[in-house]
């Protein structure tokens, strides 16, 4: 069976983020670096739902807003100076792709 490219793309992004955030500095592990991966599993969790219901929609609703508040977490860990730029533009570059694929989707599951 092939896997869908959102999980393959969004696996990508947990695989190689998650090691990223437990290189943060200890003062900020217990707090963004965690909401970071928060973000992430209820990504996850959201296109699990959307997968395996009858209605998509509200699984897709979730994803899409985890994915809004990981790019704010990104953005926000970026601008503190804790994910130097080249991790946080590849973060955010799988972040997009990820994002194209949710709203293809989203727009999909709006149409039926």
């Amino acid at each position: 069976m092939k896997q869908s490219p959102i999980f393959v793309k969004h696996f990508d992004l947990m695989a190689w983020l998650i090691p990223c955030t437990l290189r943060f500095p200890k003062s900020h592990r217990g707090g963004l670096a965690r909401k970071i991966q928060e973000e992430l599993y209820r990504i996850d969790a959201g296109l699990v739902e959307a997968a395996t219901s009858q209605d998509p929609r509200p699984g897709l609703d979730t994803a899409d807003r985890a994915l809004i508040s990981l790019r704010t977490y990104l953005r926000l860990s970026r601008t503190l100076g804790i994910l130097p730029i080249n991790h946080y533009e590849h973060a955010v570059r799988l972040a997009a792709e990820v994002g194209k694929l949710l709203g293809g989707w989203r727009k999909k599951a709006a149409t039926v």
